[in-house]
């Protein structure tokens, strides 16, 4: 589907954007194969005009079965001299590319208008690294940052995860994870129109098949590199819809967009948390297609949706871990939530 049959559903500033695909991709994503992808998808050295205090690249080292797994992690520190938390944030790609430069500039945002430190993780990447290794380096990443809280100077009790598609799943994953294990969730997931369900059948993978940058082929195209062709032992550590529940989860704040075939599985999951109880403040931000959260220097309303994020990290963190819940409808959405303040029960 060309550009021109989505006029009547993008903003200009995704219209704009679908055009260059549209001139760009001689076909769907997928039919660049795995290196064409990867080539396509490199980010250009990172525009770093959001100034932070400090960033640093690290390798860390943390246990985990079978062995010690090496993480390399980006860590902002904002301007700030007060910390609120930290945040582990995990880039998305389709499980098979993404980089840390590919989301720097979104880091540095996030740090400087949540006033928390972001610790980006860059996880192995499939088909060369499949189910588990992602979801095991981002493990490894957050019991690093529960047992180097202090370092980074922010309490242990005030963490978040987030990511956006392959990363919003992992991070969904993650506090699956956490309760598997009896570790206590952290004060708040942002899940950016996440990967969290092997379906392919709400009714978003029809409508929008064949949308801009990610069409339903590719997408699933991506998960058989995730997975492989034939997988037999998925779990929620995979597949998070499959959890049994979703009860005792960390607050959620869950965007998506509207063009994109992934929108009603996120949908579907914030859904899943408000009936377990859990909650859950989810947007959809109209006009826009998958892909569009990091590029905050394309889109207006990438960085409406980054500081709605972050509005809800600053609650998050000033309610901290055990905060009484309760759920804020959702709502489609282009501007700032008005009635904020009512998640969680207490005022901003």
């Amino acid at each position: 589907m060309t550009y021109s049959q989505w006029q009547d559903v993008l903003d200009p500033d995704a219209l704009a954007v679908a055009q260059q695909l549209d001139e760009l991709l001689p076909g769907p994503l997928y039919t660049l194969g795995l290196d064409g992808i990867r080539t396509f998808a490199a980010p250009p050295p990172p525009p770093r005009t959001t100034q932070v205090a400090s960033v640093e690249d690290r390798i860390i080292t943390w246990g985990a079965e079978p062995g010690n797994v090496s993480v390399p992690v980006r860590i902002y520190q904002p301007d700030s001299t007060t910390r609120a938390g930290a945040l582990l944030y995990i880039h998305g790609g389709g499980f098979t590319v993404g980089s840390l430069d590919g989301v720097d500039e979104l880091c540095r945002i996030i740090a400087d208008e949540a006033s928390c430190v972001v610790v980006s993780v860059d996880y192995r990447l499939a088909p060369e690294h499949r189910f588990p290794a992602a979801i095991t380096d981002v493990r490894a990443a957050y019991d690093w940052l529960r047992a180097n809280a202090d370092e980074l100077g922010v309490a242990p009790s005030h963490l978040a995860v987030g990511g956006d598609s392959a990363g919003g799943g992992l991070a969904a994953s993650l506090c699956l994870d956490l309760r598997r294990r009896g570790i206590p969730q952290p004060v708040m997931q942002l899940l950016v129109y996440p990967a969290v369900d092997d379906q392919f059948t709400r009714p978003s993978w029809i409508a929008f098949k064949d949308a801009p940058l990610l069409d339903a082929e590719t997408a699933q195209w991506f998960w058989k590199q995730y997975v492989g062709d034939s997988p037999t032992d998925l779990n929620e550590l995979a597949v998070p819809m499959k959890a049994d529940t979703l009860a005792g989860l960390a607050r959620a704040h869950i965007a998506t967009a509207e063009v994109d075939p992934l929108r009603d599985d996120g949908e579907a999951y914030a859904a899943g948390l408000h009936e377990a109880g859990v909650a859950v403040r989810h947007q959809r931000y109209t006009g826009v297609f998958h892909g569009f959260f990091p590029e905050v220097q394309t889109y207006a309303k990438s960085r409406r949706a980054v500081l709605d994020a972050c509005e809800s990290l600053q609650l998050a963190f000033r309610l901290g871990p055990s905060a009484p819940i309760r759920h804020v409808p959702s709502r489609p959405h282009t501007a700032a939530v008005s009635g904020v303040a009512e998640w969680g029960g207490h005022t901003a």
